[in-house]
């Protein structure tokens, strides 16, 4: 009995061992083409230096570390259209600032570099520093705060207004601060002893809205893809991009390079 079995007993085990095998074989190139899919997708995606790597493209977020630009900026050029400035016009070097007054980093550069800056070399009549708007989409608040410093210009308080701005931001936290209105920005204007009617027409009219965004075009030519982006270089030349809140020791460094 156990004979007359052994035969369709093996047959059935040969084919069960064959189905199993061209299972995890058709598996298997299942797999392979799929992969084969993902790689022309991704290759498609990635850069001509990394074919086949997906490299998504970052949002325009400000950086904490220095990244030179790829060549020099004409600082005649990227000076023009500023929203304010400060120091004298003959002075030998030039930074121009592009910033987003409600990017962080652009805030901890105010906090930690800026007055000393202006100390050392732009009261001594050494450097020029010219501000420029760079508005990042993420910051709903920060076209807002650029033409309110703009408005406030009007009445001869541009930096008075552009501090306020980092100051009174500064007394919720680090971070980027988004419970601040504009009907708070107004009432900034009204402490700093504006004429808040004018100030209020010139924001509520969008007297300034095309200027900061020609700032912003201004900007994404001379390379300015995060905030606070930097342009240094002598009166007349050409400047380097500098990106990132970077500490008063490294402008120092870039600025005594320029003046000897």
């Amino acid at each position: 009995m156990s004979e007359k079995l052994y035969l369709p007993v093996s047959l059935l085990l040969s084919a069960l061992i064959i189905s199993g095998t061209i299972f995890f074989v058709g598996a298997d190139m299942g797999n392979k083409l799929s992969g084969l899919s993902v790689a022309g997708t991704l290759q498609k995606a990635g850069t001509q230096t990394n074919p086949g790597i997906a490299v998504a493209a970052p949002l325009p977020t400000p950086s904490p570390s220095p990244q030179p630009s790829a060549g020099p900026i004409s600082l005649a050029e990227t000076s023009k259209n500023f929203a304010g400035k400060l120091g004298k016009d003959d002075a030998p070097v030039i930074i121009v600032e592009y910033s987003d007054y409600q990017c962080p980093f652009c805030r901890k550069w105010f906090n930690d570099a800026k007055s000393q800056l202006d100390k050392e070399y732009i009261e001594t009549g050494k450097v020029q520093l010219i501000y420029k708007d760079f508005p990042l989409g993420f910051h709903p608040m920060a076209p807002v705060y650029a033409e309110a410093a703009r408005c406030a210009g009007d009445q001869g308080k541009y930096w008075e207004f552009h501090d306020t701005i980092f100051v009174e931001q500064e007394k919720f936290g680090q971070g980027t601060i988004s419970n601040i209105t504009k009907d708070d920005v107004k009432k900034w204007a009204v402490d700093l002893g504006l004429n808040a009617t004018e100030f209020n027409s010139c924001l509520d009219t969008g007297k300034y809205t095309s200027a900061v965004q020609s700032n912003v075009s201004d900007g994404s030519t001379a390379g300015v893809g995060g905030t606070p982006s930097f342009v240094i270089g002598k009166r007349g030349g050409t400047g380097q991009l500098l990106v990132g809140a970077q500490p008063y020791a490294s402008f120092k460094t870039a600025i005594d390079a320029l003046l000897n």
